[in-house]
């Protein structure tokens, strides 16, 4: 293990440790998800704090969002780097000097380097719109319609090097419906996702996921960790 490679996390003595749990948000556009995460966590007084809210792409909305809600917001442009690395390592360094918990993915739309997925091991969280290991990568909502199968959702997992294919922490469904366009299917998983985010954010507020060196995701205290939609 190299000096940023993070260990895996686990419980403390108490779920509801006092200690506040820091995050870091990364996003690439409007910044839905992050502000259905800070809004459910300040109307429901969590123990949590957001650091900062990065963005590499400078006309992200949701960076305007961020400053008018009073929270810390950088812009790191990726096509300002000669490599992935160098834009990786620039970020890496921005992240670190917060000292996060964790580090949230709510639709940062780059691949991120094993060596910065290594160095967060265990504090880097993804939403997925697609119920993974299914239909991973780009086009999801299209490619589910093309594919006729009958559910379709989102997935929040650990990130790992392997694209999409992380330890699932929890996951959301819904039928799909003979009148669903991709367009309107990215809507309804969209509501999804506004609705499991915030959720499992409360989770790791309170220190109920842990995630062991054998990528096994433990919830304490967790009733229900999936959600399905009828219509």
């Amino acid at each position: 293990m190299s000096k940023h490679d993070a260990p895996v996390n686990t419980f403390s003595s108490s779920p509801n440790a006092t200690k506040t749990t820091r995050f870091v948000v990364l996003i690439s556009g409007q910044g839905s998800n992050l502000q259905a995460i800070v809004n459910h966590a300040r109307n429901h007084s969590l123990n949590a704090s957001f650091e900062h809210i990065i963005s590499n792409v400078p006309s992200a909305q949701g960076i305007e969002w961020a400053q008018r809600a009073g929270l810390p917001a950088t812009i790191i442009d990726h096509r300002s780097f000669v490599s992935r690395q160098a834009f990786d390592e620039t970020l890496a360094e921005t992240i670190e000097a917060c000292s996060p918990d964790y580090v949230l993915l709510a639709g940062f739309m780059r691949i991120l380097t094993p060596a910065f997925v290594r160095r967060f091991r265990g504090r880097l969280i993804n939403i997925h719109p697609s119920l993974l290991p299914a239909f991973s990568g780009l086009r999801t909502h299209q490619r589910v319609i093309e594919s006729g199968v009958s559910c379709h959702g989102c997935t929040i997992h650990f990130v790992t090097e392997e694209l999409d294919h992380g330890p699932i922490i929890a996951q959301a469904a819904l039928p799909v419906s003979s009148e669903d366009t991709p367009e309107r299917l990215a809507a309804r998983v969209l509501a999804l996702e506004h609705e499991l985010y915030p959720r499992v954010v409360g989770w790791l507020a309170n220190n109920q996921i842990a995630f062991n060196d054998k990528g096994l995701v433990t919830l304490r205290d967790v009733n229900n960790r999936h959600i399905w939609k009828s219509s």
